[in-house]
């Protein structure tokens, strides 16, 4: 039989007391009632003073995944981390659909806060911005469409929130990179690959990010390491020959770029049919060709996995050899290279494939033997 005045709500209990058909609750009903709403305090973070980073090497740079973390003290834990690593800069994702998530209206205090943590630990950030607000695409009834769908009809939308992006975090962030891999077509939103259309975002993009903070560095490509000239994808040498051919020299600071080793080792020889860790210099040779060659590039996704059945990952012990000779080589090599930035640090969750297995840490913030091994290279043990 259902009980008399039965009010009560999520955490606060009614002045009317609930009692049964039986009148049974009593003092004692209460009271286990009332500590079902006792929850344990938050976890807070103690004021700290400001630090910096020890390395021998700034060179090193990890991709972290902030945007997924929902605590203060998970944010705060993967920089402190990152600190004592010796990695002086991170590349972060900043979600335009999460920061403007209706028209000119903001939310700042998730990447207020991670920005705020970043220079506590005495960390600089290359910001990549990327997925579009629902405001900025076709109504679902019309067309479906994906984050990463950006219509020629908004890329002024989106140069204007980067100009914004750019004031807000002036002396704060230093280095942005437009959109990522639009070489794919997944990237570009399932359209067609369009280096014309890239170059036409990267000149809003440009033009908006300077007037509002002249000191920005915008930073251009972010291409997908791939050999495939279709519809889905374009070859990302053919890519940057294409870019510059539509005039977008003036309109990038420096060169992001994506190289990764796969199953090769880190000092393999590049060739125009393969994908490997020094395919950069391809990428090179092409902004030479240009007359490029001294811009400066910042590679912002590089690695090797070590998933023991994926048919791209390595053994763990290759993966920490083959990362250790691409530092080395780099820094003595490739004089252009501003930072080796690998990805990815540490995810929020666990993703249960293979991409668990680029992490340097896991999700409950245990350092991997990758971790151990560049931290003892950057700190020059």
């Amino acid at each position: 039989m259902a009980s008399k005045g039965r009010f009560y709500r999520w955490g606060v209990i009614t002045r009317q007391v609930v009692i049964n058909h039986r009148g049974r609750w009593g003092v004692f009903g209460l009271a286990m009632l009332l500590l079902t709403q006792i929850a344990p305090a938050p976890a807070r973070l103690i004021p700290e003073p400001p630090k910096t980073v020890q390395t021998q090497h700034p060179i090193t740079c990890v991709h972290t995944r902030l945007d997924g973390e929902v605590t203060d003290l998970a944010i705060h834990r993967t920089l402190q981390m990152v600190r004592e690593m010796g990695a002086p800069t991170i590349v972060e994702l900043f979600l335009w659909a999460y920061l403007e998530p209706t028209e000119g209206g903001y939310d700042w205090h998730h990447a207020d806060r991670a920005v705020e943590m970043a220079q506590q630990q005495g960390i600089k950030i290359i910001a990549r911005i990327g997925f579009v607000p629902t405001w900025a695409r076709p109504k679902p009834e019309i067309q479906r469409t994906s984050l990463n769908y950006l219509s020629p009809d908004y890329f002024d939308e989106y140069a204007r929130f980067i100009g914004v992006f750019a004031a807000r975090y002036r002396g704060k962030i230093d280095h942005i990179i437009p959109w990522n891999e639009p070489n794919l077509s997944f990237e570009w939103g399932y359209q067609g690959v369009s280096v014309e259309s890239y170059v036409e975002l990267l000149r809003q993009v440009y033009t908006a990010a300077k007037a509002a903070n002249p000191e920005v560095s915008i930073l251009g490509g972010a291409l997908a390491p791939t050999l495939e000239r279709s519809p889905n994808a374009l070859d990302d040498l053919e890519y940057l020959r294409q870019m510059y051919a539509a005039g977008a020299a003036p309109y990038f600071d420096g060169l992001a770029v994506h190289t990764y080793g796969f199953t090769l080792p880190a000092l393999d020889a590049p060739a125009p049919d393969r994908l490997n860790f020094r395919r950069f210099e391809l990428l090179w040779e092409v902004m030479r060709d240009n007359g490029d060659g001294d811009k400066p590039v910042y590679i912002t996704e590089s690695s090797w996995n070590d998933h023991p059945r994926w048919i791209h990952a390595v053994k763990p012990g290759q993966r920490v050899k083959y990362t250790l000779e691409a530092l080395d080589y780099a820094e003595q090599n490739w004089h252009t290279v501003r930072k080796l930035c690998f990805w990815y640090f540490r995810s929020p969750t666990l993703h249960h494939t293979y991409q668990d297995y680029f992490a340097f840490v896991t999700v409950e913030f245990r350092p991997r033997p990758i971790y151990d091994e560049v931290r003892a290279w950057a700190q020059g043990q």
